[in-house]
């Protein structure tokens, strides 16, 4: 799936690729000025939020630096029959924006269609789950303290002038549970200015960094923060050992009370199975498996009586694998291995693309089979209708699907 954002973060930090995740810090500017009011603006932000039942923490306000009580921010509003939904009450946002504050909205991607469908291009593009939070701050607020993230970041200033301070790493790819704290923050400072409207920066995982707009005056910035979940070793073993149920040595109770040469007997046998157990899953293998076994995400599911089905879109979190046989077509994707005759090829292509597809236009292109086929991969949730609201989340960002 192409994406104008995937586009502008490559040309803006120099990468051909996602092969710069995790690598070393850079940091650049959108050549596409116009990209960044496309995402989002401060006023289509506070209108999402206004729209939105949000809780805290996924909703969060801080000001110098320490969170604010949710009860600064969020009212519980009660029906005539007594039910009541966490609501963020805008007149006291309102105030504390205009004394100076910083707003936070985590998965951002989950509320906005724009953000929904960046991020689904992002996850097609680095093999990575991806999620974007939001950060609105005013006048001389600070944000966050000094401190590290257990994930790499991509971030995009989309308004407004913010200072930051990027320092190196103090503990070698860090954990959030991890063996070691990690709570000295690096005295090496890799890059300290100003991030202005259409700039770009990548943070590897473990680099400390803190930004503000403390001695800024009035003003405001609005930046994007994109977190990418990248696997470890760590998870790759966690992976085999849910596998080691299948060995029955790995199932027998340790050996507590029998002799010193009977433990060691045990101790051996788990070992040799626990070798054997390593070559027979590589990496390689757990990332494959990783991505085929995410479920499909939240979206608006095919019901025919609402309609007839114009136009799909492929919404797994991952491309979907299409392996070609001699007569047949599997596609795996979402927990799912479904088969097709080897004449769906062309439509499986385009309706997995990652592209709008309106089917009319593509029963041109590849046949009149893409209806039924498109209905297949709409009812095992491989993809979506294309919904008014959905449509607008691609509109001038991705094309629509051609043959």
């Amino acid at each position: 799936m192409e994406h104008r954002l995937i586009r502008g973060i490559e040309q803006a930090l120099g990468w051909n690729g996602p092969e710069g995740l995790g690598g070393a810090f850079a940091r650049g500017s959108l050549t596409d000025t116009a990209l960044t009011e496309r995402m989002l603006t401060p006023q289509r932000l506070l209108d999402m939020t206004m729209r939105r039942t949000l809780a805290h923490p996924q909703f969060r306000m801080f000001r110098d630096g320490e969170e604010l009580h949710p009860s600064r921010y969020l009212n519980q509003e009660v029906s005539r029959r007594g039910q009541s939904v966490d609501m963020v009450n805008m007149r006291l946002l309102a105030g504390l924006l205009r004394e100076g504050a910083t707003m936070v909205l985590d998965q951002s991607n989950v509320f906005d269609p724009t953000m929904e469908v960046a991020c689904r291009a992002l996850q097609w593009w680095s093999r990575e789950h991806v999620q974007a939070n939001i950060y609105l701050t005013t006048n001389e607020a600070a944000g966050f303290r000094l401190h590290w993230d257990d994930h790499d970041v991509v971030i995009i200033q989309l308004a407004g002038e913010k200072e930051w301070e990027v320092r190196g790493i103090s503990r070698p790819y860090p954990m959030y549970r991890d063996a070691a704290r990690n709570d000295s923050p690096s005295e090496e400072i890799v890059w300290a200015g100003t991030m202005k409207t259409g700039d770009v920066m990548h943070i590897p995982r473990g680099h400390w960094h803190q930004a503000t707009r403390n001695g800024r005056g009035s003003g405001q910035s609005l930046h994007m923060t994109l977190g990418f979940e990248k696997r470890t070793g760590v998870n790759w073993l966690s992976w085999l050992a849910d596998w080691s149920r299948e060995t029955e040595i790995f199932r027998h109770d340790l050996d507590r009370w029998g002799s010193a040469n009977e433990q060691e007997a045990q101790q051996q046998q788990l070992a040799e199975a626990t070798v054997s157990l390593i070559g027979s899953r590589s990496p390689a293998d757990f990332l494959a498996a990783r991505e085929q076994e995410v479920a499909p995400p939240r979206h608006v599911p095919y019901v025919d009586f609402f309609g007839p089905l114009t136009s799909v879109v492929c919404i797994t979190n991952f491309p979907p694998r299409i392996v070609e046989h001699d007569d047949t077509v599997e596609v795996v994707a979402a927990r799912k291995k479904l088969t097709f005759a080897v004449k769906a090829l062309p439509a499986l292509r385009l309706l997995l693309s990652g592209h709008p597809v309106h089917i009319d236009e593509a029963a041109s292109q590849v046949g009149a089979e893409v209806e039924q086929v498109a209905k297949i991969l709409t009812e095992e949730e491989l993809c979506a209708p294309l919904t008014a609201e959905l449509s607008s989340g691609y509109t001038d960002l991705v094309t629509s699907a051609t043959s």
